[in-house]
């Protein structure tokens, strides 16, 4: 067995690190940001494009699915083709493909050819990864938990923009096509920036792509999300999800012997499973439950039928990214403040404060919800708390690996914290749907309190792993 690649790698020139200039960290933020947008701004959409193109609410949800699984199997791919290859050439790859995706989107006439767009537009899910190692490749040690904190703000901040937006577009028109070019524009101006601004830094791996590995890891990962984001509707127990969780774990045990036994590994499996790197992605998954959780439920709490339901605030679906707004504003300054508080205490004990903090605001929202400033409260907490999480998150997940490694390990952590989405949003939904108003089909206030309750235990589990990091690995 060789973990090891033992080709020379090959070091760019100048080998010492460019002092970076705001101009690179805005151009990395921007193409995050453009990201975070396309992933939020479809999701209110899903109720017009059912009646647009005569599906069901099944059919029609894999219009999201369709891109979560791309950028799940895109993600590690890519990770480490910028490592081997180059960060900067593979998130302009990830901007070119969510450029052709929109544009795909845009000129759909079937709900088939939206989905292609989708999935194509799902790819530039790893672009976050890659900035987060390119972070790593280019700025000084003392900036980069601020730097890396200001790209992870990007997920927050963009998926209350796309919100805004796609609320904006659904007051002036009924047609998804706007949407999409938007999006199109965007990822140009990314496109832009990166390739003007962004300079290519950092150790390359080099070594061949591990195939054999690629597609096993990506016909698990497949089967496992398709089995998590199926299950309320085909069935926990029924035939379908059974077998793709069984072909989850048979492919994922094939996957881990290939992994051992190739020369130049897709992912070195202490990656996984050493001892900083697995709290990381434990906290991740965790993280990013609580995180995803909240997208799913606030936007259906915000938009329920008070005076129908006795509960929500009978929003629409620009509301919810106006109350949302709090969110936007405390997780970029909690994001760029974390650097500071982790250069002191470690990057451990800041994302167990930030976990700490994002739980508090489910605790908030779980007890006092019933008016508008209750929301506030909530996003401008919530917001502050994974602003300061994700940002020393993005830090623990790659500290200690070696520099031509960085972009693996950021997209196994942020493949990890999409998995946790993903079983969030499958949690929630099966609870909701399990406590519902008699002869509405609408879930109860305690549904939703069960599910807020939820959040606060998945962010506070993450307190807990990031917590234990930080003490077993003080001395790191």
């Amino acid at each position: 067995m060789s973990g090891a690649i033992t080709q020379a790698p090959g070091r760019l020139e100048p080998s010492v690190r460019p002092e970076p200039g705001a101009l690179i960290l805005m151009a990395l933020a921007t193409a995050g940001l453009v990201v975070a947008v396309q992933q939020s701004m479809v999701i209110p959409l899903l109720p017009s494009l059912m009646t647009r193109f005569d599906v069901s609410m099944t059919a029609v949800t894999w219009v999201f699915t369709a891109s979560l699984l791309a950028g799940a199997v895109a993600t590690p791919l890519l990770t480490r083709f910028g490592d081997m290859y180059g960060k900067k050439r593979m998130i302009l790859l990830c901007l070119g493909t969510l450029f052709a995706g929109s544009v795909v989107c845009a000129l759909s006439n079937t709900l088939a050819v939206l989905i292609a767009g989708r999935a194509l537009q799902g790819v530039s899910v790893a672009m976050i990864p890659l900035a987060i190692g390119s972070v790593r490749d280019a700025f000084p040690a003392e900036r980069v938990t601020t730097a890396i904190g200001v790209i992870s703000a990007t997920m927050g901040v963009g998926g209350t923009i796309g919100m805004i937006v796609t609320g904006v577009i659904a007051d002036l028109t009924s047609s998804h096509r706007p949407v999409f070019w938007i999006s199109a524009g965007l990822a140009v101006a990314g496109l832009v920036l990166i390739a003007w601004s962004a300079p290519e830094v950092g150790e390359r791996a080099g070594g061949r792509p591990d195939v054999p590995g690629t597609l096993l890891l990506a016909a698990c990962l497949v089967c496992l999300l398709m089995a998590i984001s199926q299950g309320n509707r085909w069935g926990w127990a029924s035939p379908g999800v059974l077998a793709l969780f069984g072909a989850a774990v048979a492919l994922s045990a094939i996957w881990v012997v290939v992994e051992l036994r190739v020369r130049e590994p897709l992912v070195r499996l202490n990656l996984l499973i050493g001892s900083q790197s697995l709290s990381a992605n434990l906290a991740s998954l965790l993280l990013g439950f609580a995180m995803y959780a909240m997208f799913t439920l606030i936007a259906g709490f915000i938009q329920a039928p008070r005076e129908r339901l006795g509960y929500g605030l009978s929003g629409s679906v620009m509301d919810v990214g106006l109350y949302m707004l709090p969110s936007t504003v405390t997780m970029l300054v909690a994001s760029t403040l974390a650097g500071r508080v982790s250069a002191r205490i470690g990057p451990a004990f800041t994302l167990a404060i930030g976990s700490l903090v994002a739980a508090l605001s489910y605790v908030w929202i779980a007890l006092s919800n019933a008016h508008p400033h209750d929301m506030l409260v909530f996003s401008a907490v919530q917001g502050a708390g994974f602003g300061i999480a994700y940002a020393a998150l993005g830090t623990l997940a790659v500290r200690h690996v070696p520099m031509d490694q960085s972009g693996i390990a950021s997209g196994i952590n942020a493949l990890v914290r999409t998995t946790g989405g993903s079983i969030a949003g499958a949690a929630t939904a099966a609870v909701l749907a399990a406590f519902t108003i008699a002869g509405t089909g609408m879930p109860t206030l305690g549904a939703y309190v069960m599910c807020f309750w939820i959040g606060a235990v998945g962010a506070l589990l993450a307190a807990g792993v990031a917590l234990a990091n930080g003490v077993r690995h003080r001395h790191a």
